[in-house]
């Protein structure tokens, strides 16, 4: 991986924060790829001074104008698609495959799909509601948004932040994860080099405590985006509520998936094993809970631990490795004691739950685990792993599966499997979450939204929804009768 010449975007200019010192680690390896210097609360300033600059032209911009940045911006990913994928293998550990095949095609269809969107600004047709004015609805930007993304798909965060804002006509200060900000550095310059004008999109890093809390806490955010963990989430709604900032949240996720008795049982099994090890495990919407009908427990148990054996952990590059590490050794340790725990509390590994020995013993790599025997109330099955962890439990009936598919308190994803259509259009129903895929787990498109329900946010990512996010209506109403007269101006003074 290439080291950035600089740790910061701001105004176009690819410079250096002075704060604590930050390391950007290959959990592959446990190296350090790169070290550099967090921005100060004085740099975010600088950031939103830059953006607050550029907004007013960029806002100013014709739909067309924008969408053209956005198409050369697409043209110029596709460009440095190969240095994308190796820099985000090497800063978050995604096999290469990950990389080349999801990451960086589905962050460049991202933004070709935004360049398009920014030619979509919907408002009202003109009538006269009341009879005496004509009303017209305008979409316009929110102003300066500040985004703060994670560290478990850096790239395509960038982006699912990044380009509905600036689509829309916003200027935006984006803060990515602390230990993962190359590919988003690579992204600002791409930006650049597309011809989006310098302060519309700035980029600063360094921890939440110290970079993200000056960008959510200044009063002139007009919006914040944040996706991470739920409690850090809720954190990130007290800052922005002091100032009364808008906010759009995509928080944790506790996916469920539900095998009803009719199922082919090979494709929920096979869907299992990739949608509880996607990312290993870390994706918010991974299958972390399957409730399997009794009498399919057993086989639908035995399939997943035979296919779980099969993966293989291996080093990043190497196009033969299905599963890499954790993102950071942290990481690991924490997916490890969890399941720890729910051995202590009576759960059974059926396979994995170790750390490997060997040469994997140097990067955060922990193996595909499915675990049984767990209570609907353990932390195992209520609490986020976001690790390449599966708890199976039993169930008796539709009724049974779906109310213990909701009882956790998030709402971002779900799954059903069956054969029915009628048990397919219940499930769509019934299960809370932003979105349920039937007989399927995990995909997503660029043209429908990602979000959630619960404790898992509000807002959604991608798609025209998402666009709208980053919009604020105007109602415009104008008087057609030229009377200086009104009839409601008798209810304030009586007209002579």
């Amino acid at each position: 991986m290439q080291r950035p010449a600089g740790s910061h975007v701001i105004a176009g200019v690819l410079g250096s924060g002075t704060g604590p010192e930050q390391q950007v680690v290959d959990p592959s390896t446990g190296d350090t790829l790169w070290t550099y210097r967090a921005d100060t609360p004085e740099d975010v300033e600088r950031a939103i001074d830059a953006a607050t600059a550029a907004g007013t032209g960029w806002a100013g911009a014709t739909p067309a104008e924008r969408s053209t940045v956005c198409q050369r911006l697409a043209a110029e990913l596709e460009g440095i698609a190969e240095d994308l994928a190796q820099a985000e293998t090497a800063q978050a550990g995604k096999p290469i495959r990950l990389s080349r095949g999801f990451d960086v095609p589905g962050s460049i269809d991202n933004v070709a799909f935004f360049a398009g969107a920014a030619r979509r600004l919907d408002g009202m047709a003109a009538a006269e509601w009341s009879g005496t004015h004509t009303s017209t609805i305008r979409r316009e930007p929110v102003g300066v948004v500040g985004s703060i993304a994670p560290w478990n798909y850096p790239l395509q965060m960038a982006v699912w932040k990044t380009l509905p804002a600036i689509a829309a006509g916003n200027a935006i200060v984006l803060k990515p994860a602390e230990s993962t900000p190359v590919t988003t550095l690579m992204l600002a310059e791409a930006a650049s080099r597309a011809g989006l004008p310098d302060g519309v999109l700035n980029v600063v890093n360094g921890p939440g405590p110290l970079t993200g809390e000056a960008l959510v806490g200044s009063p002139r955010i007009a919006m914040t985006s944040f996706t991470g963990s739920t409690a850090v989430g809720r954190h990130i709604a007290a800052l922005a509520a002091a100032n009364g900032t808008r906010l759009h949240l995509e928080l944790g996720g506790k996916a469920p998936f539900v095998v009803f008795d009719d199922v082919d049982l090979d494709a929920a099994v096979r869907g299992a094993v990739a949608g509880s090890l996607i990312n290993a495990g870390q994706d918010c919407t991974a299958a972390t809970r399957a409730y399997v009908h009794r009498s399919l427990f057993d086989d639908f148990v035995s399939g997943v631990a035979d296919l779980m054996r099969s993966v293989r952990l291996g080093p990043t590059r190497d196009e033969d490795t299905d599963l890499g590490p954790l993102a950071s050794f942290r990481q690991r340790d924490k997916v490890a004691a969890m399941v720890e725990r729910a051995v202590r509390d009576g759960a059974k590994v059926v396979t994995g739950g170790r750390i490997p020995a060997g040469a994997l013993a140097v990067g955060a790599y922990y193996e595909p685990t499915l675990v049984v025997g767990a209570d609907q109330g353990s932390e195992i099955v209520q609490d986020e792993v976001f690790g390449p962890v599966l708890a199976v439990l039993p169930v008796d009936s539709d009724d049974e599966a779906l109310a213990l598919a909701n009882d956790v308190p998030y709402g971002l994803a779900a799954s059903a499997w069956t054969r029915g259509v009628f048990r397919a259009q219940r499930a769509s129903r019934e299960l809370v979450a932003g979105t349920v895929w039937i007989n399927d787990h995990i995909p997503i498109v660029s043209e429908m939204p990602h979000g959630g329900a619960k404790g898992s946010g509000y807002g959604k990512d991608m798609s025209a929804y998402s666009f709208d996010e980053y919009t604020q209506v105007k109602h415009v109403a104008s008087d057609i009768t030229g009377l200086a007269r009104k009839e409601w101006h008798d209810t304030v003074f009586r007209t002579r």
